[in-house]
């Protein structure tokens, strides 16, 4: 089980400087190792470092491992796009907010000290950790880090590999559907509304609008202000969800969480500019994530199906019903939540359908005894 923990560094100025110029050096080379990504169609690290490393390794200030570093951060920004064969690879540009990539070669960990590799000698720094980080960090093994400056202080994102928890027993199931209007709706009938935290999606949108369109250097300023601001308040309350839910899972005695497969649905969903922009705002893969890692870390076990039909399937007899808004009606009588019922739906697509069998296989079996 791996999970990261961010460690802030107590750097000098001195320091500091040196550590701009690698970042600088190092989103550099990754700019540089992109157009061969798009030409060929390439982000196998492997194939990627046969076609770059000896060009970036002649003409950039990088060590040989940093360069290593740079061409497997250019590989993981394309395998997390997850690019179809017949789409056009973009191209990805690696700005300053992005992180250095470092692994073991590169830093070393004695107490709560780090040496970081930079363009000169490696640099020394301490680390200051919190009741949280330490607990962590006794528990786990160093793998790789990332290396980011935020708001004036630099941080290293450290990926710790942590022992597997005991794999629970129980076999039963809590599904849960997501969506706008409602965050979150489990199978055992608890709801997470998602109203008002749409509401105040639809205020960012609109004040960003009105700030882009003045142009002036004040809004600029609010700009870069308020830049992140509903990203931070999303991921708390995805957080905070997230917690309910494996909380309302232990509650159940549920020992499998189903979650809905919705990969590329973005992609899938044909619709106008009003429900675009309303679906790439949705964190839902954000709060699968959150609940994915959350399970994992209590031995609880996580499933996706498809949600094919989840909300048009009745839950009680599986025949077509009828959605209207929040209610979901079927001609055998069944009246409930459409999120409810489409979550009682999952629930039925993850149970298993049995053993099939046929005259043949009887046969057989009558055969062999």
């Amino acid at each position: 089980m791996k999970r990261t923990i961010s460690i802030s560094l107590e750097t000098t100025q001195e320091q500091s400087q040196k550590l701009f110029a690698l970042q600088e050096a190092f989103l550099a080379a990754c700019n540089r190792i992109v157009p061969f990504a798009v030409e060929h169609r390439c982000w196998n690290r492997v194939a990627l470092h046969t076609l770059t490393y000896s060009l970036i390794r002649a003409s950039s200030p990088l060590g040989s491992q940093m360069v290593c570093n740079a061409i497997f951060a250019v590989c993981k920004a394309y395998k997390n796009k997850t690019i179809s064969k017949e789409e056009i690879v973009p191209t990805i540009r690696f700005h300053k907010n992005r992180s250095i990539h470092f692994d073991k070669r590169t830093y070393s960990l004695k107490g709560d000290l780090l040496s970081l590799y930079t363009l000169g000698k490696r640099e020394t720094v301490r680390m200051r950790m919190g009741s949280f980080q330490k607990q962590y960090f006794s528990q786990g093994i160093p793998k790789e880090a990332e290396l980011i400056h935020r708001k004036g202080r630099w941080y290293l994102n450290l990926v710790l590999d942590l022992p597997d928890p005991a794999i629970t027993d129980k076999r039963s199931l809590l599904a849960i559907d997501l969506g706008e209007n409602v965050l979150a709706a489990t199978s055992s009938g608890k709801l997470f509304g998602g109203g008002k935290i749409r509401h105040e999606r639809d205020q960012y949108l609109a004040k960003r609008r009105r700030l882009q369109s003045n142009g002036s250097q004040s809004a600029k300023q609010l700009l870069k202000k308020i830049s992140g601001k509903e990203a931070r308040r999303i991921k708390q309350i995805n957080h905070e969800v997230s917690k309910q839910i494996i909380y309302e899972a232990i509650r159940q005695e549920a020992g499998v969480i189903v979650l809905e497969d919705l990969k590329n649905i973005r992609r899938r969903i044909k619709a106008g500019k009003k429900i675009r922009t309303r679906l790439h705002r949705w964190s839902f893969h954000q709060l699968q994530t959150m609940i994915q890692y959350k399970a994992e870390a209590l031995g609880l076990a996580i499933c996706y199906v498809n949600p094919a039909y989840s909300s048009q399937e009745c839950s009680l007899c599986g025949c077509l019903g009828a959605r209207q808004r929040h209610l979901f009606k079927c001609s055998c009588g069944n009246q409930q939540h459409s999120d409810l019922n489409a979550s009682r739906n999952l629930c039925r697509f993850a149970q298993p359908i049995g053993y099939a069998t046929c005259a043949v296989n009887r046969t057989q079996v009558a055969a062999q005894h």
